[in-house]
């Protein structure tokens, strides 16, 4: 039995009703790799009777964790083995595809989850038909459904970059882009590219269930980065070792949180545990803001000098305060920065402080990638493409997870706001170099992997 004192009980207390501590989703990964079959409809229908019957309870025991705690827990997800795998036998088409993303949606009202992660191509080194087809049905699949989210991995460390499937994905954002224009072009919102992809991810858009995982298992993300912010206010203009001392220590409490509702989850759900995800994953509400923590350390707005650093020291002790706290610290785990899901970031935007050069460069450092940008809705597809390739590139290199997910917004240009709504918040169009790629992502073929990949 835990032996709290009631300063202990007061500070959790806080962090929720002040801070915005949140479990940020409870994801139920379910492999479907037993559900494939040659013929289309067969395929669907196994799809729908395993996901309904492993799923059934997975909302209401979020709820009732939610009720008992009283641990907000924002999201209820499920994610599944990539489609392009799933679907490889019965689908012919990239309709064929459209088909099991619609099946897919209606699956994810039925049981009453946020997003079902999963319309994913796993092509870092090749694709083959299937995977190809897939991928030429997102644009379709997107603006035909709600709740689908999709992923492609085109590199990794070990494989190097598809440079076909980067030039293919720069036509298929833009194409993305057109069919939901009505809408903001939202359903870019829901598509991510993929460096170093983990297996393990409950965040969307990038949520996939591996095939090394089990048959089903639960993943948790927590995120708390007003927790964090507040944390920092309290050391202000002490040294290094005391601002991350205060960070390290923070994460663990953070995550702690975190390793509760997992385990409350599995037993249950009668799911095995798989792992938390610490991320410090912003949201619109003022006071739940990386950029803002990026403030408290120093500087003047995220994207001044010495934002990288900052930010590469507050990834590397958030992520040491939560493997303190849980055996199974996995996913992503460390600092996100969209810019539409932040408010700091987008007040930083406005004020001419961070560019997208200088967002890229903070990837270097960070969880993630080219975050819920958007750009301007007359960005040729070679230069989508060529910030997709720059962005695999730093993950490739650097051994790290990296992703893109860019929204050029269709009849919008740099000074325009593009409103997403909830969770996804509303971001100002940046501005892009104006300058090509054309030759460079047109040459076709594979960039190899780097030296360092040969660890055999």
């Amino acid at each position: 039995m835990l032996n709290l004192s009631l300063s202990e009980v007061k500070e959790t207390n806080d962090m929720i009703e002040k801070e915005n501590l949140d479990v940020r989703t409870i994801t139920l990964g379910i492999s479907l790799l037993d559900c494939i079959d040659s013929d289309l409809d067969r395929l669907n229908a196994k799809i729908r009777e395993k996901i309904l019957r492993v799923a059934k309870d997975l909302v209401s025991t979020g709820k009732d964790i939610e009720k008992e705690f009283g641990i907000p827990i924002v999201n209820k997800r499920i994610s599944i083995t990539p489609v392009g795998l799933v679907g490889a036998a019965a689908c012919k088409t990239p309709e064929d595809f459209v088909s099991i993303a619609k099946n897919l949606d209606e699956i994810a009202k039925t049981v009453g989850v946020n997003f079902i992660g999963g319309y994913t191509a796993l092509v870092a080194k090749g694709m083959t038909p299937a995977e190809k087809n897939l991928i030429l049905s997102i644009p379709q699949a997107m603006a035909e459904t709600d709740l689908i989210c999709s992923s492609v991995v085109v590199g990794s460390t070990k494989t190097g970059i598809n440079m076909d499937a980067v030039r293919l994905l720069g036509d298929i954002v833009k194409e993305t882009a057109e069919k939901t224009k009505d809408n903001d072009s939202l359903g870019c919102a829901k598509l991510v590219i993929l460096c170093n992809a983990p297996d393990d991810n409950p965040f969307m858009a990038g949520a996939f269930h591996g095939v090394t995982e089990a048959d089903s298992i639960i993943n948790v993300g927590v995120s708390g980065p007003g927790v964090v912010k507040t944390a920092l206010s309290k050391v202000r203009g002490e040294n290094f070792e005391v601002l991350c001392e205060t960070i390290k220590k923070t994460a663990f409490k953070v995550t702690r949180v975190g390793q509760l509702v997992a385990g409350e989850a599995s037993k249950r759900l009668g799911v095995p545990f798989g792992i938390v995800d610490l991320s410090l994953a912003p949201t619109p509400a003022i006071g739940d803001s990386v950029a803002d923590i990026l403030e408290e350390i120093g500087v003047e707005y995220a994207g001044a000098p010495g934002t990288t650093a900052a930010l590469a020291l507050l990834n590397d002790q958030v992520k040491k305060g939560g493997v303190m706290a849980s055996s199974y610290v996995g996913g992503l785990s460390g600092a996100f920065i969209p810019v539409s899901e932040d408010q700091g970031m987008i007040n930083a935007v406005e004020a001419g402080a961070l560019t997208l050069e200088k967002l890229e460069a903070m990837t270097c450092v960070c969880s993630v990638g080219l975050d819920m940008i958007a750009i301007p809705g007359e960005t040729p597809n070679t230069t989508i493409s060529g910030l997709i390739a720059d962005e695999m590139a730093l993950g490739m290199v650097n051994q790290k997870t990296t992703a893109v997910r860019i929204i050029p917004v269709i009849g919008k240009k740099v000074g325009d706001t593009v409103e997403f709504g909830g969770l996804l918040g509303h971001a100002p169009v940046m501005p892009i170099n104006p300058f090509g790629c054309e030759n460079f992502v047109n040459r076709g073929g594979r960039i190899p992997a780097p030296i360092h990949s040969f660890k055999n």
